[in-house]
């Protein structure tokens, strides 16, 4: 399954009140992180995105997502084991004449779908013990 996230920013979306959206996701696993511009934000239209109050992406703690016509796409493997896990994207602008929509999509599976077997399962099943 996928979440998508979408926001389209405002003059008062600046660096020093960036727009916080939550979004609760389920228990499993986020295989893959896609961030979307649109043309035109001439890479002034930011983004970075936090799990349970740790910034998870980008990386580095002074960077944050930026493009212009851009889809940043990777793939992770973070689990995300409580019923409720909230995910939190905030959104800013260094030029409020810029105001795009900026689309984060998170995917996700059940753990059980990426690996289907634990390493030990994987062991006995290759020597044959059931």
């Amino acid at each position: 399954m996928f979440y998508v996230i979408p926001y389209t920013l405002t003059a008062s979306d600046t660096v020093n009140n960036k727009k916080r959206i939550d979004k609760e996701l389920t228990a499993g696993v986020i295989h893959q992180v896609d961030v979307l511009f649109q043309t035109g934000t001439e890479y002034k239209n930011l983004c970075e995105i936090w799990i349970g109050g740790s910034k998870m992406w980008p990386t580095n703690p002074e960077a944050a997502f930026r493009g212009d016509g851009t889809v940043i796409s990777f793939r992770e493997f973070v689990e995300l084991r409580g019923t409720v896990n909230t995910i939190t994207v905030y959104f800013w602008t260094i030029d409020t004449s810029i105001l795009k929509q900026i689309v984060v999509q998170i995917g996700l599976l059940q753990k059980e779908l990426i690996m289907p077997l634990s390493f030990d399962a994987l062991l006995k099943a290759i020597a044959g013990i059931s």
